[in-house]
Parts: C-alpha cells; structure tokens; sequence
C-alpha cells in the first residue's frame, strides 16, 4: 500500500537530462514520476492523470511554462495543485510573471536533491492544509444549509402559530421586521366570545431562534385561554407562570396586552417593561399614553405577580398604536436615535388619522436609521361590533349528544370573587348543549354583563354614573379594584337551568347578588348618548337574549335562551 505522504509529480522539462535528472530525484524521495516535454503536453497529461504537484520549466517550445500554468490551474478548480516553477531567470520581472501564472514557488537550475526535497514537503503540507480546509468548508455549509431549513420549518410552524389569530382584521394594521430570521417580537390578536378583541406585543430578550422559543407555549396560553372566554387577569398570570417555569433565569418577556370591547367602547391594558403605547382620540389633542408599571412576564413568580390593568374610555375611530423598543432605537449614521421625543412629534403633527401608520413609517424611514433590534409597529382602530366578524367556532363532535333536561346552582363568596372568574368555566358546561353554540357569542356577552352587574353594582356597591367621563371612567375602576381586594363578604348566586321543549330547548339563567339593588327602569330608560360611558349592559341583555327582567329591586335578574331542535 502506498504511503499517504507519497505524491504523483508531473516534471515539465523540455531539457531530456534535466527531465531525466529531476526524476531520478523525486523517485528517490518516494513519490511516482510523471513527465512531459513541453506545456500542451503537460496539460493534457494534469487532465488526465491529475498528479498531485508539478514541477514546470518556464521557457519551453509549443507552449511554455506561463501558459500551462494557468491552464492547470484552470483545471485544478478549487483544490490546490502546487506549481514550482523550474527557471534559470534571475530578474525581479520575470520571476513576478511566473508567480502571476499561478506559481508557487521556484527551483533554480541547477537543482540542488535537498532543495528540491524540502520545498516538496513544504508544498505538499500547504495542499493538505487546503484540502483540509476545503472539506470543513463543505462540511460547516452543509451544516449550515441543515440549520437553515430546520429553521424555516420551525418559523413556517411559529408563523401559523402566531398568526393564527386575528391579525388580519379590517381595523388592524402592523409591521414587523425582524433583525434576523426569527422574530423576537411576538404579535398576536384574537376574538373572545363576547367579541372582545385581546392583542398581545411582546419582547422576547434577545434576537432569533433563542429569543422566539418562548413564543410558542405564551401564544398558545393566549389564544386558548381567549377562546374560553378569560379575562386578562387570568390570562397574564397562566403565561408568567408558565413562562417563568420553562425560560431560563436569563429570559423574560416584555408584554403588553390590551382588551378591547367595541360593544362598551373601553380597552382594559396591562404594560409590563414595554415601550409606552398611545391612545390617539379621533378628537385630537395630546395622545394617552399607556406606560409601563409591571415587570415583564417571567420574571416574577405567581406568588409576586401583579396582574392589576388599567381602564380607559374609546370613541369610535379612536386609534391606539403599540410599538417594540426597535422602533424609538432606530439609530442613524450619525449614532442618533430615533427616540420617544421625534415619535411624539410624529404623533401630534398627525392631521388625517387614517394616515397615522403612515406617517410613523415616513418619520422612520426619512430619519434614514438601522435597527438594532427587532421592529413592530401595530395600529388598532376603533370601530363599530358589525364592522368585524369574530371567525365561528368549530366543535369536533357530532352534536347527537346534547344534555337537555339539567340544573345547575352556584354561591361565589368573597374570596373566590377576589381571585376567580367563573365565566369560561360556565361557559364550557353550556357549550355542551349543541342548540346554544351558533348563540355562544350572545351567551358569553350577556353572562359576561349579568356577572359584571351582580359583582360591581350589586357587591361592590359602584356607581355606574362615575363613567360619564374619561376621568371618571379611569376612577371607576381603580375604585373597582380597591373595593374587590377589601372585600370580606357578599355573595353572587347563579342558577342554570335547561329544559327540553317540542321545538328546541331553553336555558333560563338567574343570578342574584347581596347588594343594595338599583332602579332598573331608570337606567333602562336613560337615553343611548347617556349610555355612552354607563348603563349600556342593561340594553344589551335584553337585546341579545330572547327575554330579560330584574326583580327584588335589581338585586335578581333572570334571562331566557332559546333554540331549535336539530334537524
């Protein structure tokens, strides 16, 4: 077997006794000899037989030495095929020349055994160095176009995953340009049953793939826990837990998440380590900030998490837009930021809100800046509830199976109102009753509108007349809150009851409470612009139900469902 170190050496030599000579020499030192008395003859010989090294006489008939030289090297490719060129030529020019042929190094005449032998050696290590180099390059490239397409697939299943929602609906505009190919900024939106529209941007710390493996478990909490029907309370604390139990201490997620109700025209936020958002009202003037006062999701454990959020009042066309901190760190060529500041004149130099986006991404763009972060920019218009149509739910049973004749009662006292929302709970059991699902919409907003009443006017004791204003509206609730986390007493009852009838069925639904009571004729009776900020729930049970009424002074309601049998 022949030694790894032995080469094929093609001798170029149009000379017989220097040919002769130089072979003997590399045959002594181990190697096999091949031969050839001029340039063509020398190329066509390297193509066939692909000899490892070539010794090349410069100055020869035919086709000298610079020719073939380029031309072997031509037929090399990428590997390395060492050319020691065979000269007598002693001037700078030509020596130049030989080395701008494709030589690498020179013998000169007459051949010294020793010489010859050593620069043999040191052109075969540097071949080996480049054909090692050669095959991790081909190794690392496949590696890396192994990753890539791992990724893809895995960005392929989180854009699914992430879209998945209502990103696309008609009063919803967004941006997201992510600093490498994964996108550590999470965006997502989706329908509640009643119609609200829950919107989540968040901040992933980091860039890529590591920054967006926490996105998939916090979009699944999200849209699962939305589509039953949880607040953003609830929802806040299942993602920090499960965010905290599975990221590294390292990791956390800025959040911000809103809670739209275009029925009772407010947007419930929650702000933990984000970039301010902005409420921009459709009447002009300064636009609302929606700032920080959490930490982010992750960080702290549930024992320590503040889900608290803040109220605010809407008017039809009002705009809010949500950005990631790659927007306001836009940095120019002259190390200037973007900045809060120029976002803030952005805003308020806005004269036709329908162009609002826009403007935000001229003032960026003519700012002439990189990011060096990921970039989103969401914009949410307020509409009209029958200007958007929450997708319908699909169920993956027959619907053969309904229960139709049950009752079920309830007592939430004090310490479970403090912390427990009742509605997807109730709501999952009279989703079993197949007839109510194309009214689950109208069910889950008039449960949501008979609970809010029995708990904020009824044990709380609000008055819902302190929402006739902006201010007022922000009071009401931070007194919600204050009264809630006090409570030591009081009670709502609810009672379900389901009954079979010839035609369909009915689901008559009661619920009581301990507080004072209310003159409902009197609120239902207040005209629709006083209703704007307050009394608005009363007119839209009786409206999405098929019969409302209040007895024992408001303190019991009892509503009534109906639907048809199946065909």
């Amino acid at each position: 077997m022949a030694d790894p170190q032995d080469l094929t050496v093609l001798i170029v030599e149009d000379g017989a006794a220097d040919r002769l000579l130089l072979a003997r020499i590399v045959r002594t030192q181990g190697h096999a000899v091949l031969t050839a008395e001029n340039g063509e003859e020398a190329v066509a010989l390297f193509a066939e037989k692909r000899p490892q090294l070539v010794l090349l006489d410069a100055m020869m008939p035919v086709m000298d030495g610079f020719e073939a030289a380029r031309r072997i090297k031509a037929l090399a490719g990428e590997a390395l095929v060492p050319i020691i060129f065979l000269t007598s030529l002693t001037e700078d020019q030509a020596l130049v020349r030989c080395l701008e042929a494709g030589g690498d190094d020179f013998l000169a005449k007459p051949y010294s055994p020793i010489i010859l032998s050593a620069k043999i050696k040191a052109m075969d290590r540097m071949r080996r160095l480049h054909a090692t180099t050669l095959s991790q390059r081909d190794q690392i490239t496949r590696h890396h176009n192994h990753l890539l397409n791992e990724q893809r697939v895995a960005k392929a299943v989180f854009d699914q995953v992430a879209h998945a929602g209502c990103l696309s609906a008609p009063n919803i505009r967004y941006l997201q340009s992510p600093y490498a190919l994964f996108n550590g900024d999470l965006m997502l939106a989706a329908f509640a049953p009643t119609g609200e529209m829950h919107v989540l941007l968040g901040d992933f710390t980091g860039h890529g793939l590591p920054a967006a493996v926490g996105a998939m478990p916090l979009a699944e909490v999200f849209y699962g826990m939305t589509a039953k029907g949880y607040g953003l309370a609830e929802t806040l604390r299942e993602m920090n837990a499960k965010l905290k139990r599975i990221l590294p201490v390292d990791m956390f997620c800025c959040a911000l998440m809103l809670s739209l109700s275009f029925e009772r025209r407010m947007v419930e936020v929650w702000n933990g380590g984000m970039p301010d958002a902005y409420l921009l009202p459709v009447a002009g003037g300064e636009p609302l900030p929606l700032v920080s006062r959490h930490l982010p999701l992750g960080v702290l454990d549930s024992a320590r998490f503040d889900e608290r959020t803040e109220v605010f009042p809407l008017a039809l066309d009002d705009r809010l837009l949500l950005l990631s901190d790659g927007v306001v760190d836009t940095c120019n060529d002259r190390e200037q930021l973007f900045g809060v500041e120029r976002l803030k004149q952005t805003l308020l130099a806005n004269r036709q809100p329908e162009r609002l986006f826009e403007d935000v991404l001229e003032a960026l763009q003519r700012f002439g800046g990189q990011s060096r972060d990921d970039v989103s920019l969401l914009e949410i218009r307020v509409v009209a509830p029958q200007a958007l149509a929450p997708p319908p739910l699909v169920y993956s049973d027959s619907g053969q199976s309904s229960p139709l004749d049950w009752s079920l009662s309830f007592e939430f006292r004090a310490q479970t109102l403090k912390r427990f929302n009742p509605l997807p709970y109730l709501m999952q059991v009279l989703q079993e009753i197949h007839g109510l699902r194309v009214q689950s919409g109208a069910l889950h907003s008039v449960l949501s509108e008979l609970y809010s009443n029995a708990l904020e006017h009824g044990v709380l004791g609000l008055d819902s007349g302190l929402k006739r204003d902006a201010h007022g509206f922000a009071t009401y609730y931070q007194e919600r809150n204050r009264r809630l986390q006090a409570l030591q007493d009081g009670f709502i009852r609810l009672h379900l009851h389901v009954e079979p009838q010839e035609s369909g069925g009915r689901l008559i639904i009661e619920v009581e409470d301990s507080g004072k009571g209310f003159d409902v004729g009197r609120v239902l009776a207040q005209p629709a612009l006083e209703q704007r900020l307050c009394g608005r729930g009363l007119s839209l049970i009786r409206r999405l139900s098929r019969h409302a009424e209040w007895a024992d002074e408001g303190r019991r309601a009892r509503v009534e469902f109906a639907w048809e049998a199946l065909a």
